[in-house]
């Protein structure tokens, strides 16, 4: 996928003026957040329930729960080298093969010649993040493989022409029925339908010639795990089951990060990933997926590849940034986010949007090709405080943007205006002046009239529009009145 994250207040400005998208964004503002917070009320009661009958004291709480993965994923990344020569040694005693990739070039070479070895023309693909990182659809193209996305979301978009996903989770969040409506219409050939049932099913039959004939199978991996050398897959459709059953040959691509010790890890994460991404108990579909098909196995692959790549990820293991490698990809801080409510997915110019996207984007593709996107942040901690995994993301953006004032990639004015600013903090009883001083600049500009004035700073804003005097009283009378106590 290409990376356009040097164009966010472009693309933003794009994205508020487009009517149709900000009507999207705003059906699905608050879905995701309303069914966390069901989903974690409803685990707490239980928790208590089960406690309560068992005659004990010491319900699990879902905070107790976040504690746990951020512990579990803390302790993977300490140890990172050794979980992932363990899994490589499982893995191939099971009879997969490991191969590394440093970077997005290396997961299409790898790829590509995996197809060619294997005479492979088609291959179907669940989705995955990783895959987008290295725009492996495009290299799969240019070397005569067909690359045909089978998650719905993912589907809609490649008929779209290959439009980039707007949301992790959600790639088609951007788009209303009636858009997916007239795509399928013109992709397949029917009756135009707008009943959801029937457009799924649309899909399936468009799909399912291409499960039976593809030679690969292509997905990501949520967890990897080390004790058995296999792969978790977290899907809530079952194109994930056909992608790494169907075809001869599976190719697992995912990131050297995405490792877990054990099967009890993985149960520990479990219970927080569908809570915190779609607000479910469970997802519809747990694969875990081990080595090649057996003598006894009725379906699975005879050939299984993992694609482990690093592609960023080893450099952030000695930085102030590696808590981010402890991220389990399930959108919550972009779904809680102000900022990505307000400007959707796209604006952020890569793969991955939201507060991740502002921290991850920067780190993988280089600061100076991403110098907004730490700013695309009101650091008021939502995405934070949802984090199952307790990421620090404000503290994160903190820190980019500290790097980016000290290499001097912000602008110059900007610059001078912190020195000012910082220079005046530390002198409480100037800083104090200035700031009444200030205040009776912005009462001036008012002009001293019964109402609070807003400004003309921005298009939507406007001279004329003014508020109304809160409690009775001017805003003039109540900062007199606080300047008396």
């Amino acid at each position: 996928m290409r990376q356009q994250s040097m164009h966010f207040a472009a693309r933003v400005g794009d994205r508020l003026a487009d009517v149709k998208l900000q009507a999207n964004l705003k059906k699905a503002k608050g879905k995701f957040v309303d069914m966390r917070a069901a989903a974690v009320r409803e685990f707490d009661a239980d928790a208590a329930a089960c406690a309560a009958a068992a005659g004990r004291d010491d319900a699990v709480t879902f905070a107790a729960l976040r504690d746990a993965g951020a512990a579990v994923r803390s302790k993977v990344i300490d140890d990172l080298d050794l979980w992932l020569e363990i899994f490589e040694a499982k893995a191939k005693a099971s009879g997969a093969t490991v191969l590394w990739a440093r970077n997005g070039e290396e997961v299409c070479a790898h790829t590509i010649e995996i197809a060619r070895r294997h005479g492979i023309s088609k291959a179907i693909k669940s989705k995955s993040m990783l895959s987008e990182e290295a725009d492996l659809n495009a290299a799969l193209s240019a070397a005569g493989v067909q690359p045909v996305e089978t998650d719905l979301g993912e589907y809609i978009l490649q008929i779209a022409g290959n439009e980039p996903p707007s949301h992790i989770i959600a790639p088609v969040i951007h788009k209303t029925l009636d858009e997916v409506a007239d795509l399928f219409a013109r992709e397949h050939g029917k009756p135009r339908k707008t009943d959801i049932p029937a457009l799924t099913r649309e899909a399936r039959e468009a799909l399912r010639a291409h499960f039976l004939s593809a030679g690969m199978g292509i997905s990501g991996g949520n967890f990897l795990i080390a004790e058995t050398g296999g792969v978790a897959l977290v899907t809530n459709e079952g194109n994930g089951r056909m992608v790494t059953t169907l075809p001869d040959v599976h190719v697992v691509i995912t990131g050297i990060e995405k490792i877990l010790p054990t099967l009890e890890d993985l149960a520990t994460l479990l219970r927080l990933l569908p809570r915190s991404a779609t607000g479910q108990t469970i997802s519809n579909y747990v694969s875990l997926l081990t080595g090649t098909k057996g003598a006894a196995d009725p379906d699975g692959p005879e050939h299984l590849y993992f694609i482990l790549v690093d592609n960023g990820r080893s450099s952030l293991l000695e930085d102030d940034f590696r808590a981010m490698l402890r991220c389990i990809r399930c959108g919550a801080c972009m779904n809680h986010c102000p900022v990505y409510q307000t400007i959707g997915g796209h604006a952020y110019g890569w793969v991955y949007p939201g507060p991740m996207g502002s921290v991850l984007t920067p780190l993988f593709t280089g600061i100076e090709r991403a110098l907004d996107l730490p700013q695309a942040s009101t650091l008021c901690n939502q995405c934070g405080s949802v984090c199952p995994v307790k990421i620090p993301l404000p503290q994160l953006l903190r820190t980019l943007r500290e790097r980016q004032v000290t290499r001097q990639l912000r602008p110059r004015s900007e610059r001078f205006g912190l020195k000012v600013w910082a220079w005046l903090a530390q002198r409480p009883a100037l800083y104090a002046r200035a700031a009444s001083y200030f205040a009776r600049y912005l009462g001036w500009l008012a002009g001293g009239e019964d109402r609070i004035r807003v400004f003309a700073l921005a298009p939507q804003w406007t001279a004329g529009r003014d508020l109304p005097a809160p409690q009775g009283k001017t805003f003039r009378e109540r900062w007199a009145a606080e300047r008396g106590r």
